[in-house]
């Protein structure tokens, strides 16, 4: 049985860390997504032919939000278990009677609160640059959130994988951020001549963005229940990697 004491007791722990650096973790997105939309948006979306339909500036809302949902969730994730690893503390969480479930509910719980709260204000500040309109409301807010528990998991993996602070930003400076720019973020997989639109179709997070995309607009690159599949593929992988750290303690106590 859950012990929801101590589930809340790291959820609001977390998201009290969060909330103290409020300031720079709500403001950076926000003028990032600013500068995106008044480069892109106002000064090249103008040249750009509808795409689908939808005006180039609204095409990529749901590539913007996919860019910061993904950075910010393995972040958060990652660091909020590694800082534990790294001060010793992560000693009194294991000698406690909180189980794995406490734990994971915890820590990945308030990584996506933290990431739906960012996914609020890039909605809200994207309004002040481009008009438009969601067309399954409930199937984007249940994507997103399916989204950020995936890449909650997978920061917490990250985390608990990293020895040092250089291995905690590798993956998602190296890896993440440039497979996000790539994965349909700013155009169409179908603007892409041959080969290439081909070879984008190998990069996972295409699949994403597809997907957040068709619950705005109702149209993407790929089929929605591909990339419902793959998020869903993806959430059980870090599920059966996060199973086997705990039944074995690998790097718990590192």
């Amino acid at each position: 049985m859950i012990g929801w004491r101590s589930t809340w007791s790291i959820y609001k722990r977390e998201l009290m860390r969060f909330l103290r650096t409020a300031f720079q973790s709500v403001l950076a997105p926000v003028l990032t997504t600013s500068l995106y939309f008044i480069v892109f948006g106002a000064a090249i979306g103008g040249r750009m032919p509808d795409l689908g339909g939808v005006d180039y500036g609204a095409f990529i809302i749901p590539g913007l939000l996919m860019l910061t949902l993904l950075g910010e969730t393995t972040s958060n994730s990652s660091f909020g278990i590694y800082m534990p690893r790294f001060t010793g503390t992560i000693y009194e969480l294991l000698s406690a009677p909180v189980g794995v479930a406490e734990t994971l509910i915890g820590f990945v719980g308030a990584a996506m609160t933290k990431s739906l709260i960012l996914a609020a204000i890039i909605l809200v500040t994207a309004r002040l640059f481009v008009d438009y309109s969601i067309a399954y409301p409930l199937l984007a807010m249940f994507y997103i959130m399916l989204v950020a528990a995936a890449f909650s998991l997978f920061g917490f993996i990250l985390g608990i994988w990293a020895d040092n602070f250089e291995k905690l930003g590798i993956i998602p400076m190296l890896f993440l951020t440039p497979l996000t720019f790539l994965g349909g973020t700013f155009y169409s997989i179908d603007m892409l001549p041959e080969p290439w639109d081909k070879i984008a179709l190998a990069n996972p997070i295409v699949y994403l963005v597809s997907g957040l995309r068709w619950t705005f607009y109702g149209s993407s690159d790929v089929n929605i229940w591909i990339s419902f599949g793959i998020t869903l593929a993806f959430l059980a992988a870090c599920t059966a990697v996060i199973a086997y750290i705990f039944k074995t303690g690998w790097r718990l106590r590192a």
